[in-house]
């Protein structure tokens, strides 16, 4: 028999391709190639796109909404995450308005004083500057000693002020202005003294120069600076004073949905009261309660301080520039006797300052009567109002001495131990100073007490906070317990 040529490979191939299975093996049969090889695992197909982890949560919420237990379970975390944020926001505020009501007391007020104080101790050192030279040789020890006294003032105070201010703010700049200016005028103050004493005419345009810095230069400086301070002041009461909305608003509504909550436990099981939920409740209501009242004390004592004290001070402060002002004038008038006139040539510019300024003192001190509220506060500026029209009477006689030509008569009459200007001067400016002392002590003692009333809310509002939302959590606990 004859074969095809291919036959052999054929059968071969037919003998190779299957392998039968053992019987009993559970092994399949295999072919031969691909017995040997097998074929590579198949690649796992990509997993389906699912819902982002926002859409899971908001699906496992609605899940749980579908049961009393999950609806107890969200009810429970949103009244302790609302309790918590109201105690934790009034305690942020309340201590937002604390700390301000601390800078009244401490740090806003005192500089706007020590302003004023920088104001007052550079007018007198120049209007005593004045009264030195006008007495020459005769110039006594308490004097100078006054003249010196006031500088150091003015000196210890701006170095105060500076380390409590901001060096680029506008008080920084003003205080820059008066550290430049204030050793050239005591340095224009020495040299008109000495060609004083040596009897040189130059003594007179000395004095006049070291005027015109101190009217040009430092106590515009100071007024500036005065100004800032008492701006400052202003802001500080004013945010002090301002009501927590935020916290209340957020306290009525834990209020209201605890509430609500109650409500909802009373109408599903018939109990009217769920202790957890009744604690939370108190917690809540009594911090509310002592927020408003609290800070309603703290605007009352800050009205107070601001209506009895602060605009006192303001008005009294304005009396006593006016005082000092009008005291250099009236030196000056006497030193320059008429050498300088206004700008329109006719009149003494000195005399027509210090008639402003005496204005400008009894327009303040009818004012200041108005606002003293008892008679420790009404009786020094009755003194001071009475001390200021002997002083215009004593200038009036002083200006016709001197108009006289008795310019000896008219310098007593001024700078005079007895029956002068300078005499009704001291007087008014120790009553201004009483005055001021008072009003002093009643704006520190309403504001402390205004501050004061802040005292523990922050801590106390943070842990009653707390103490809500544990109860909260514990009366919703104590539903959640009658399903399992």
């Amino acid at each position: 028999m004859t074969y095809p040529p291919n036959a052999p490979a054929a059968s071969a191939a037919q003998g190779t391709a299957t392998a039968p299975a053992r019987p009993g093996s559970g092994v399949p049969a295999q072919s031969g190639a691909a017995g040997q090889a097998g074929p590579g695992p198949a690649a796992a197909p990509p997993p389906p796109d699912g819902p982002g982890a926002w859409a899971e949560a908001r699906a496992v919420l609605r899940r749980a909404a579908t049961t009393e237990p999950g609806r107890l379970r969200i009810l429970g975390a949103v009244l302790a995450l609302l309790v918590v944020a109201f105690g934790a926001v009034t305690a942020y505020e309340v201590l937002d308005r604390a700390s301000y009501a601390d800078d009244v007391v401490g740090r806003s007020q005192p500089l706007s004083a020590d302003a004023a104080d920088i104001y007052r101790s550079l007018a007198d050192a120049d209007a005593t500057a004045a009264s030195g030279f006008l007495a020459g040789p005769q110039e006594s020890d308490q004097l100078r000693k006054r003249y010196t006294d006031d500088i150091a003032t003015a000196s210890r105070l701006l170095v105060k002020a500076a380390a409590s201010t901001d060096a680029d703010g506008g008080s920084g700049r003003e205080i820059a202005t008066l550290n430049e200016h204030l050793p050239r005028y005591t340095g224009l103050v020495e040299r008109a003294r000495a060609a004083n004493r040596q009897g040189l005419p130059l003594g007179g345009a000395y004095l006049r120069y070291a005027n015109l810095t101190m009217t040009q230069q430092l106590l515009p400086a100071a007024e500036r600076l005065y100004a800032a301070e008492t701006e400052r002041l202003a802001q500080d009461d004013d945010e002090a004073r301002t009501w927590p909305f935020l916290s209340i608003g957020l306290g009525l509504l834990a209020l209201a949905v605890l509430g609500w909550a109650q409500r909802r436990s009373y109408l599903r099981t018939n109990r009217v009261f769920n202790r957890g939920l009744l604690g939370a409740t108190t917690a809540c209501a009594v911090a509310l309660l002592w927020l408003v009242a609290g800070h309603g004390l703290a605007r009352a004592g800050l009205d107070d301080a601001r209506a009895h004290g602060q605009e006192s001070l303001q008005v009294l402060n304005e009396a006593r520039i006016g005082s000092l002002k009008a005291r250099a004038n009236e030196n000056l008038a006497v030193v320059g006797r008429g050498a300088v006139l206004t700008e329109d040539g006719k009149n003494d510019k000195y005399e027509a300052d210090y008639t402003s300024s005496a204005k400008t003192l009894t327009a303040a001190l009818e004012e200041a009567g108005r606002l003293a509220d008892d008679g420790a506060g009404r009786d020094p500026v009755a003194e001071a109002t009475s001390r200021t029209e002997e002083w215009r009477t004593r200038h009036a006689q002083a200006r016709q001495l001197d108009d006289a030509g008795d310019f000896t008569a008219a310098m007593n009459k001024v700078i005079g131990r007895t029956g002068s200007t300078g005499e009704s001067f001291d007087r008014v400016d120790a009553a201004l100073g009483r005055a001021l002392s008072h009003e002093q002590d009643e704006f520190t003692l309403a504001a402390e007490g205004g501050r004061d009333a802040l005292t523990g809310l922050p801590l106390g509002a943070a842990v009653l906070g707390v103490l809500a939302a544990g109860c909260a959590v514990t009366g919703v606990n104590r539903r959640l317990s009658e399903y399992r």
